[in-house]
C-alpha cells in the first residue's frame, strides 16, 4: 500500500539521478591512468616470470587513445609515459587529468591540491595544467576509466595467450594492438579513434616543445656525517657544511642536482652503473680531509729514510701489511704525528724497539713506548703548519674514521 512518504521519496530518487551529458572540448583534456591488468613475460633461461603493466591516455573528445607498457608503476616510468603520450598525440592539452596517485598527486582534498614535484615540473615544461580527478568522484575521468577497461579487453586479453620472453616483445605487441584499437570503426558514428583525433582535434592541441621534456625525479636526504648523498645506487658529495642538514635531490637521466632551502648547491654527472666509489669533488671536502689526498707512499717512505732504519722498516711493513698502500696511510700519518710530538730520535729509538720483540709493529705499541719513555724531547725539526705532513685533522675525526694500525 503506497504512503505519501513513498510517493515524496520515489519523485525524489528519480530527480537525483539525472545526469549531465559532458561535451568535452576538442584538444582540451587528456586524461591518463594505469589499467588494472598486466601482461607477463618469462625469462627464456630460468622461466621466471615478470609483469608489465599498461598506461592509458586519452583525449575525451576524439576518444583517441595511447598506450605503452611498463615494467613498473614507478615515477619515472609514469613520467616518461606522458612525455610518449604527447609525441603520440602530436602536441599538448590545456588540461591534464591524472587519478589520484602518488606518482602524481601528494594530497587533493576538497580545499587544495598538492602535486608531486616532479609531476608539476613536467606540466609546466609543457605549458598544461594538472586537475586531478576528484576523490571518489569517478564521472570526473569516464572516458579513460572506459578507456582503461577497453584495453585491458582488447589488449590484455588478446594477448592472453601470447607467450613472451622479453619486455620487448611486450611493448612491439601492445603498440600493435594500438594501433588497431585506434583504428577500428566506431560502431554508433562513422569513422575511428584516428579519423576523429584528425578531423576534430589535433589542430587545437597545444604544439610540443622543441625537445622533449627530460623527467626527472625529486628526493629528501640528510647529509650524513661522511658529506655524501646517494641517488638509490650511487653516492655523490655534497659541500661538507651541510652535513645534518636536509637537501633536496633532483635525478635526472644523466645529472644529480642537489638543492638547499631552493638554492642550487652542486651537481653531479650521474652514473648509470654501480661504482664502488663514491663520486667526491675535492672542493666538497674539508681542509684535512683534502690534505690527505696529497699523501702517497713515496713521500711517507722519503720522510722515514730521514728517520732512521727502524722507522723506515715500520712504515715498510704499514704500506704493505695491506691489499693496497693506501690502507697504510693512516698508519703512516699516525707515525708522523709521534715524530713531530717527541722528535725523531726518541721516534726512531721507539720503532727499535718494537722490531726487536715483534714484526708486526702497530701505532698503539710504538705510541704506549714514547709515552712509558721520558719526557719529550723539544723537536728537532722545525714545526710549521704548513707541513704537509703536519696532522690538523682532530679526534673527532679519527674516531669517525676507525681506530688506528
Amino acid at each position: 500500500m503506497s504512503t505519501q512518504f513513498g510517493d515524496k521519496y520515489r519523485r525524489w530518487a528519480r530527480v537525483t539521478k539525472a545526469t549531465m551529458r559532458v561535451t568535452h572540448k576538442p584538444g582540451d583534456t587528456m586524461q591518463v591512468d594505469w589499467a588494472g591488468g598486466t601482461i607477463p613475460y618469462y625469462d627464456p633461461i630460468t622461466g621466471e616470470e615478470y609483469k608489465d603493466y599498461l598506461f592509458v591516455a586519452a583525449l575525451p573528445c576524439s576518444s583517441y587513445l595511447y598506450v605503452e607498457a611498463c615494467t613498473d608503476m614507478k615515477q619515472e616510468n609514469w613520467l616518461m609515459c606522458h612525455v610518449h603520450a604527447y609525441e603520440y598525440f602530436g602536441g599538448v592539452t590545456r588540461v591534464l587529468v591524472p587519478d589520484n596517485l602518488k606518482t602524481g598527486v601528494t594530497a587533493n582534498t576538497r580545499y587544495e591540491t598538492q602535486l608531486n614535484e616532479s609531476y608539476r615540473e613536467l606540466a609546466e615544461y609543457y605549458g598544461t595544467a594538472i586537475v586531478p580527478a576528484r576523490v571518489r568522484k569517478p564521472q570526473d575521468k569516464g572516458l579513460v576509466e572506459r578507456s582503461v577497461g577497453f584495453s585491458t579487453t582488447w589488449i590484455t586479453a588478446a594477448l592472453r595467450e601470447r607467450k613472451f620472453f622479453s619486455f620487448a616483445d611486450v611493448r612491439d605487441a601492445v603498440a600493435e594492438r594500438l594501433e588497431i584499437i585506434n583504428t577500428k570503426p566506431f560502431q554508433k558514428r562513422p569513422g575511428s579513434r584516428r579519423d576523429a583525433y584528425l578531423s576534430e582535434e589535433k589542430e587545437f592541441l597545444l604544439p610540443l616543445p622543441k625537445r622533449p621534456y627530460e623527467p626527472s625525479v625529486w628526493k629528501q636526504q640528510t647529509v650524513g656525517n661522511d658529506y655524501l648523498i646517494s641517488d638509490g645506487l650511487n653516492k655523490y658529495s655534497v659541500p661538507f657544511d651541510l652535513i645534518g642538514e636536509q637537501v633536496q635531490i633532483r635525478l635526472t637521466k644523466d645529472l644529480v642536482e642537489v638543492y638547499f632551502k631552493g638554492s642550487r648547491m652542486t651537481s653531479h654527472k650521474r652514473f648509470e652503473k654501480y661504482s664502488v666509489q663514491p663520486v667526491v669533488k675535492p672542493e666538497h671536502m674539508p681542509s684535512n680531509h683534502r690534505e690527505y689526498l696529497n699523501y702517497n707512499a713515496d713521500e711517507f717512505k722519503e720522510w722515514a729514510t730521514s728517520v732512521g732504519k727502524s722507522t723506515e722498516e715500520v712504515v715498510k711493513y704499514f704500506l704493505t701489511a695491506g691489499s693496497v698502500p693506501e690502507q697504510g696511510y693512516k698508519a703512516c700519518v699516525s707515525l708522523t704525528k709521534l715524530g713531530k710530538r717527541y722528535g725523531k730520535k726518541k721516534l726512531e729509538a721507539a720503532c727499535e724497539r718494537m722490531l726487536a720483540f715483534s714484526s708486526s709493529p702497530s701505532i698503539r705499541t710504538i705510541t704506549t713506548l714514547l709515552k712509558n719513555s721520558k719526557e719529550p724531547d723539544k723537536p728537532t725539526e722545525k714545526t710549521d703548519d704548513s707541513n704537509k705532513y703536519g696532522i690538523t685533522r682532530g679526534a673527532a675525526y679519527w674516531r669517525k674514521v676507525g681506530g688506528s694500525k
